[in-house]
């Protein structure tokens, strides 16, 4: 037996070898892709100027992995070690082990360490690489600024303790819960293989089951932990009626838990008289009962008082926790600062006072951006590689005056590009980048019912000379999914140009250089090039690799722990280059006593709009810029993070005058404020004044018509009450379960009012018509309805816009345009203008004409609409423009001459005119093919 001994001390040395290089082996297999994506990332970050937010954040990751991997594997290695040091006897000198009664004849002894220190260093890696996902929990709470005034009514707790600590706390208690279960089990694990499963008289236990008692214990105290960190979680509660702490919870739940606690921690110490004593199987079992039996009284009380006290008269019970939960919930989600004011929305027309509103009157936009998209996709994407993935709305100065416009990106969509140019060099090289926007007004259209544009075409041609732009290339964008190189010997496509391409090199110092063999093969292996970039001729020290081009991801990566608004939009600075502007959020789940609204897939209960982050679309430098210097939430990370942000009295003046107010936080705030806005506990308590948010009849993918809640609009508008134009956001709501307006919320965007919201409250003494109302006024308009039926049996369909309600001086104006749509062009055009007030309905072709008899007193007509869809320059309709009796040698004439002009203008590169010659030209042959049938 001693010989034996000897000989596996002296195999030990070449086991631990063994394993030592296994994992070496396992480490370097496993991390040389992590350690290769750090090293890009560690570049990309530099590249941005943001080296030390890269370093900082690996370290902190890397912190928290190495604490909990340590302290998981040093407690459980070491828990396993004690226990089969002490069990030792039983293993070697014990006689045999039994397994289930019958003997095992295994080398145990020779086998368990290395199992051991496997499944604990496993044990250990799984937990500090879960741990490591929450790297930001941790630092928040260890950078956590200091509390600020808001205190919970039950605990007395600062704001800070919820936001920052107590999440640390549950991570923490969980990880030791945890711990005490694999405890638990390692401890079982040692009675089965010693063979003392058996239970002697009298109850009594062999001695390993004194680790399952020191086991037991910690388990009952990490219990005990758990129990008194739920009492606080106890706030976050949500129920039918309010959220947070009842009556009950606060008269019985939580001092009962502090009594479970207490039964927790006696069991604890009862489980530990089991280790210095004999242990009986009676202790293990008595262990449980305090926590058992005080859980279970406390159940059957709670029971009795919610039954029997606070449901007979809950109102009365409950009143005082439905305040608490109403005042913190409008602080959670910055309801507490909205101002209320009443509107009156009469119905007459002098109560529009359109006199004093022409501002508001000259900027209601009548382009639906769907309508918008679809007619730009057909006469300024000139390739059918380029798309216009959306549509912004914003303000500019033009002719001295703000203007409301609409803008969009023309990108470039690698994935349309022909199937014979899609290569590497194609897709990596050349086709790199989009080219230039277009700006329409957002109620200008031209005589065919498309939209007036002031930059349009490329290169970019601008009908207004204060605006234009100098860097048209988009190199970083909401399409741009794909990594590409630049500044190679290989020219990058410009755009086209007639029959030619113009081409073009990037100019910017975005990106990270290439540099030598070696730098390049790291960097092409971790970006999936390997066998390209290292041996191309094209691709030189000074070429720079362009990646994260998608502003989406770019954002994400830089600053993971904010919630983005994912509809960025487009701005022109004074200096003519294009920029992205995005929303950025600091949220939370743990603000006390709010209630959780859905955000996305999650659910949160507190939300600040703190940053605003800029990405230049040509040389993606991205900045973030602090908008609110009292959100607690950023004030610790930009004490984590002090490089990455920056102070918004650093922002230049021409991307500040185009921030404006949230959608994303405006859909979340008008949510929360339909049931919020009421103050009074016995209002809330019988939801006597429920809100909604006003619905609309919209299309859905498929192109059906169906009813879905309004989106906010944005306008530029006087509000009433105030002097100056502005450019606001609004939303309005209806009574629950009715379609008539009761208010409407706005969202102020410009100077020293931005991030301000006003709620304006209609009278209840009388109905005042919502959307769906004034659609039903449209379909039952007999001039209306039988002209838009005869529409949609003409080869064509009709086309609703987005119906717009719009507050002018102290009346509501409801505005919709209407399209038509051939079944063969996918190009919507502008028919037909509906205005409405509360008592009249005005409609014509164009604006003025639908102006005019609203406000003029001309009788609202179809002629005009009748005449120009009939005309030859309607999509709509060549069928019935045939049949007119058009002369058809008149019509190929005309066809021969927009041919002509359409060559003319590809050749001095006008590819939007040309654009829209080639439409008509395919009208005429559309008629010539209808007078042939």
């Amino acid at each position: 037996m001693t010989e034996a001994i000897h000989l596996r001390l002296r195999q030990r040395p070449r086991r631990r070898v063994f394993l030592f290089i296994f994992a070496v082996l396992a480490v370097v297999f496993f991390s040389s892709r992590t350690v290769l994506s750090y090293y890009v990332d560690a570049l990309w970050f530099g590249s941005l100027g943001y080296a030390e937010v890269f370093r900082k954040t690996i370290s902190l990751q890397w912190l928290v992995f190495a604490v909990f991997f340590a302290a998981t594997f040093l407690i459980l290695y070491g828990w396993f070690l004690g226990l089969s040091r002490t069990y030792q006897p039983h293993l070697l000198g014990g006689g045999p082990i039994f397994v289930g009664g019958r003997p095992l004849r295994l080398p145990v002894e020779r086998m368990l360490r290395p199992i051991g220190l496997l499944v604990t260093l496993g044990i250990a890696f799984v937990t500090g690489t879960n741990m490591m996902l929450e790297w930001s929990t941790f630092a928040l709470y260890w950078y956590a600024p200091r509390a600020n005034g808001i205190v919970d009514p039950i605990f007395g707790r600062p704001l800070s303790f919820y936001l920052f600590t107590l999440p640390a706390w549950q991570f923490v208690t969980g990880w030791l819960l945890t711990l005490a279960v694999i405890a638990c089990v390692i401890a079982i694990f040692f009675i089965f293989i010693t063979g003392s499963t058996r239970v002697f008289g009298r109850g009594e236990l062999p001695l390993p089951w004194r680790g399952f008692s020191i086991a037991f214990a910690f388990l009952l105290l990490a219990l005990a932990m758990r129990v008194y960190i739920g009492r606080f979680e106890r706030l976050f509660d949500d129920h039918t009626i309010f959220g947070g702490v009842t009556y009950t919870d606060a008269h019985v739940m939580l001092a009962g838990l502090l009594v479970v606690c207490i039964g927790l921690i006696l069991g604890a110490a009862i489980a530990v008289t089991n280790v210095v004593s004999a242990p009986r199987m009676g202790w293990l079992f008595a262990a449980g009962v305090p926590a058992a039996v005080s859980y279970l009284a406390l159940q059957i009380i709670a029971w009795y008082v919610g039954n029997f006290i606070v449901k007979p008269n809950e109102l009365v019970r409950e009143r005082p926790f439905i305040a608490y939960n109403i005042d913190l919930t409008r602080q959670a989600y910055g309801l507490d600062r909205v101002a209320r004011r009443e509107f009156p929305a009469e119905t007459t027309v002098e109560a529009t006072d359109p006199a004093n509103n022409q501002a508001t009157l000259q900027n209601i936009r009548l382009w639906d951006w769907r309508a918008l998209q679809d007619t730009l996709r057909q006469i300024q994407e000139i390739r059918t590689y380029y798309d216009f993935p959306d549509i912004d709305i914003d303000r500019y100065e033009i002719d001295g005056a703000v203007r409301q416009v609409m803008l969009a990106a023309r990108e470039l969509n690698v994935e349309k590009l022909p199937e014979s140019s899609r290569n590497w060099i194609n897709e990596k090289l050349i086709y790199t980048h989009g080219y230039g926007i277009t700006m329409n007004p957002v109620h200008g259209f031209t005589p065919e019912g498309l939209p007036t544009l002031i930059l349009s075409n490329m290169p970019i041609q601008t009908t207004v000379p204060s605006i234009s732009v100098t860097r048209p290339e988009i190199y970083f964008g909401e399409l741009t999914n794909t990594d590409v190189y630049v500044k190679t010997r290989q020219q990058e496509f410009n755009y086209p140009q007639g029959e030619t391409n113009s081409l073009t090199s990037y100019d910017g110092n975005g990106g990270i250089l290439l540099g030598g063999f070696l730098r390049r093969i790291l960097i092409a292996s971790d970006r999936g090039d390997l066998t390209k970039v290292p041996f191309s001729d094209d691709i030189h020290a000074q070429s720079r690799l362009l990646m994260r081009r998608n502003v989406r991801d770019r954002v994400t990566a830089l600053a993971p722990f904010l919630t983005y608004d994912l509809d960025p939009y487009i701005v022109i600075g004074d200096d003519g280059r294009l920029s992205w502007i995005m929303d950025a959020f600091t949220t939370s789940d743990t603000f006390p006593y709010a209630t959780h609204y859905a955000l996305g897939n999650n659910l949160i209960n507190y939300m600040r709009n703190s940053v605003k982050v800029v990405i230049d679309a040509y040389d993606g430098t991205t900045t973030f810029y602090v908008f609110d210097t009292q959100d607690p939430i950023l004030s610790a990370y930009r004490q984590i993070f002090p490089n990455l942000f920056k102070d918004v009295a650093t922002m230049p003046p021409t991307l500040r005058k185009h921030v404006r107010y949230p959608e994303l936080l405006m859909k979340l705030q008008a949510a929360v404020y339909g049931l919020y806005h009421m103050s009074d506990p016995q209002v809330f308590y019988n939801r006597e004044d429920l809100w909604t948010v006003a619905s609309e009849v919209g299309m859905d993918e498929n192109g059906q018509q169906k009813t879905m809640a309004m989106e906010p609009n944005f306008v530029l508008m006087k509000l009433p009450g105030e002097t100056g134009v502005e450019f606001v956001e609004i939303l309005p709501f209806t009574p629950a379960n009715r379609n008539n307006l009761i208010g409407w919320i706005a969202g102020r965007s410009d100077g020293a009012q931005y991030g301000n919201t006003i709620v304006y409250d209609f009278p209840k003494t009388r109905l005042v018509d919502g959307p769906l109302q004034i659609e039903a006024r449209i379909d039952q308009n007999a001039q209306l309805s039988g002209q838009l039926t005869l529409w949609n049996q003409q080869g064509s369909h009709v086309r609703r816009g987005t119906l717009l309600v719009i507050p002018c001086g102290r009346a509501l104006l409801y505005a919709e345009p209407i399209y038509l749509q051939a079944e063969r062009s996918p190009m919507p055009e502008l028919r037909l203008v509906v205005l409405a007030l509360q008592d009249k309905l005005a409609y014509g072709p164009t604006f003025e004409s639908a102006m005019g008899a609203l406000f003029g007193g001309q009788p609202s007509s179809l002629s005009a609409v009748a005449a120009s869809a009939e005309s030859g320059r309607s999509t709509a309709a060549p069928v019935a423009s045939i049949k007119s009796g058009t002369d058809l040698n008149a019509i190929i004439a005309e066809a021969a001459k927009d041919l002509a002009d359409y060559q003319r203008l590809t050749a001095e590169g006008k590819l939007g005119e040309a654009g829209q010659k080639l439409e008509e030209l395919k009208r005429k042959l559309d008629q010539l093919n209808a007078r042939q049938k």
